[in-house]
């Protein structure tokens, strides 16, 4: 009997303007899932014009454009892709109109334990 294909493991792309963050959620997350990383709303929405992600984590204050406004883009253009924000500065309007606007499968504070963004990721997969 012929061996079963292994299923492809998910793929996650990491949004933020800061190395240090992306290092840290990167070596969290590569055991678990394929990762890639982008910087700025602006790379990310080149690198999703041409490879398929099953995940955008983006953090919300970035310098180019705020990570709710690019998810919420995203949710648009890439409607497939399940969307999670990151962000050390939430209020509870920006938490209800994120969800909504964005349609945002998990907000998270920052910093992020990496055991809860896989949490996060996981819960925001389809079956």
């Amino acid at each position: 009997m012929p061996p079963r294909p292994v299923p492809p493991r998910p793929s996650v792309l990491l949004v933020d303007d800061e190395p240090p963050v992306l290092d840290v959620l990167e070596l969290g997350l590569k055991e678990h899932f394929d990762v890639e990383r982008a910087r700025s709303a602006s790379e990310a929405e080149m690198m999703m014009a041409t490879a398929n992600y099953d995940v955008i984590v983006c953090d919300h204050l970035m310098p180019d454009e705020e990570g709710l406004k690019f998810l919420t883009r995203a949710k648009t253009q890439f409607p497939k892709v399940q969307r999670i924000l990151m962000t050390g500065y939430i209020n509870p309007e920006l938490l209800s109109r994120s969800t909504s606007m964005a349609g945002l499968s998990g907000c998270l504070m920052k910093p992020v334990a990496p055991a809860d963004l896989i949490a996060a990721i996981r819960l925001a997969l389809p079956c």
